[in-house]
């Protein structure tokens, strides 16, 4: 089969332009529908609870609109007719509403055990018992958090130190059995039944076979990725290996990905038919280390010559860049890097550390200041300082003044 081909620039310009950052701007306060109708484009919004500087899912917008209402993305969230929903899409996920018949497959499978997923069927297997009190006590009191239910031994705390109940309503979350209903306090999530908190023409509508979803996925992953590896489109909703290669061949013979060759890429790639091909994409963005552009480090790498990897877990003597590190997108490349944290108390957003990819020019520490002081402001925060931290640190404390 013969390939279109494309060049590296080519190939990073389609993939900017597919993720919302060949669009400028709004020039105006940002409304709901443009909120929405961005979350519709990715498709997918990873969730997670560090909040060193944000919790991730407020700055994919953010990047992309700029200073939209925070309180905006809790309400299409959480609030009470709300577009999306919550579940295992990427990792933890806001997903569009609509959408949520195409991963019932996923649910099914967590709820018979296929693949990953046996160590949750073997807990509501062998908890049988125990699961069904949990649900009936959802279903008699209203939504739940796992704090609210009184039963079932107790957890040690900590990440992995889950509660019986605790362990109970997020086996049911995947299986479709449980939902969000909302989120409360330090961002707990609360358990409802779905057809008490789901729209009823959601809960209601067909299930499409396991192939249709799949292949739904795949094209909403490709047009969210412009162009991607076989691997990349099967990660954006890590689709099961032999699931996502069957599925892909049945796009390509039915035209609806399309076979290409980028330069420098090891890999065979596939792009969206009705991609934009920008000749010039001139962002300025400040990334969330789980942004949908980035969260797959290995096309990072391959995209923009950048190897990026999230040090939290990584002992602080051995960080290289820091903590909590946000790449800066500058026109079609990705010029700089900052470890950011949000001082509430101080009411600064500091810059622990900034350094300069090679390639960086004279206007990057001026632009990555304006998008710095343009955070601080949608954050809440007076400010920004500039630790002597990196080889950027000095141009970009002059550039914040």
């Amino acid at each position: 089969m013969s390939r279109d081909r494309l060049t590296a620039g080519e190939a990073r310009r389609i993939a900017l332009a597919a993720q919302g950052f060949a669009t400028p701007r709004p020039e105006g306060p940002v409304a709901k529908r443009q909120l929405v109708k961005l979350i519709e484009r990715l498709g997918v919004v990873q969730i997670d609870s560090v909040n060193v500087v944000s919790r991730t899912h407020y700055l994919p917008a953010f990047a992309r609109l700029g200073a939209y209402p925070r309180e905006m993305l809790e309400e299409v969230a959480w609030g009470r007719k709300r577009p999306l929903f919550e579940y295992w899409a990427h990792e933890a996920s806001l997903v569009p509403l609509a959408n949520q018949p195409l991963f019932r497959w996923r649910m099914q499978d967590a709820h018979d055990g296929a693949g990953v997923w046996k160590g949750v069927a073997r807990f509501l297997r062998e908890r049988r018992d125990f699961v069904d009190r949990v649900l009936e006590e959802i279903a008699a009191r209203g939504p739940l958090a796992a704090s609210e239910l009184e039963m079932g031994q107790k957890g040690e705390g900590g990440w992995w130190g889950w509660s019986e109940a605790k362990r109970a309503v997020e086996c049911l979350f995947w299986t479709g059995e449980l939902t969000t209903a909302t989120r409360r306090g330090t961002f707990e999530r609360v358990y409802g039944l779905p057809e008490k908190v789901l729209p009823r023409a959601i809960v209601q509508a067909p299930t499409p076979s396991r192939e249709e979803a799949q292949r739904e996925l795949l094209r909403i992953a490709v047009r969210a990725m412009g162009v991607g590896t076989a691997f990349d489109l099967r990660d954006y909703f890590r689709m099961p290996v032999a699931d996502a290669k069957a599925r892909t061949a049945e796009l390509v013979e039915a035209g609806e990905l399309v076979p290409v060759t980028v330069k420098g890429w090891r890999e065979p790639a596939f792009m969206d038919p009705a991609a934009r091909r920008p000749r010039r994409v001139d962002a300025q963005a400040l990334l969330s280390p789980f942004d949908n552009l980035i969260w797959y480090r290995e096309r990072t790498e391959r995209m923009f010559g950048v190897r990026f990897r999230i040090e939290i877990y990584t002992p602080a003597h051995k960080r290289t860049h820091g903590y909590y590190v946000l790449p800066f997108l500058e026109g079609d490349a990705l010029t700089a890097r900052v470890d950011l944290k949000s001082d509430r108390k101080a009411g600064v957003l500091i810059v622990q550390a900034s350094h300069a990819e090679p390639w960086a020019g004279d206007a990057t520490p001026v632009r990555l200041a304006q998008e710095l002081k343009l955070m601080a402001g949608w954050l809440g925060l007076s400010g920004v300082r500039v630790e002597r931290k990196g080889d950027l640190a000095g141009a970009l404390s002059d550039a914040i003044g």
